[in-house]
């Protein structure tokens, strides 16, 4: 399986709740900075920075959405 995001990529991260329940009104944009390789789950992974905040994060690409 290969990347479906490239660095430098603006895409949307949809935030996790408790228990990793996903709440869909808190979606923040964020800039891919680093392709991770792929694990043993076969998920590519991404680090990806808030456009907003000065935090960086790795997400699985389930985890993000392309803008618009």
């Amino acid at each position: 399986m290969a990347h479906n995001y490239a660095i430098n990529d603006d895409v949307h991260h949809l935030l996790q709740g408790p228990q990793g329940r996903a709440n869909p009104r808190e979606r923040s944009v964020y800039t891919i900075v680093a392709c991770l390789p792929i694990e043993a789950d076969r998920r590519p992974r991404y680090r990806i920075k808030s456009k907003t905040e000065n935090v960086e994060r790795v997400v699985t690409e389930e985890q993000i959405s392309r803008l618009g």
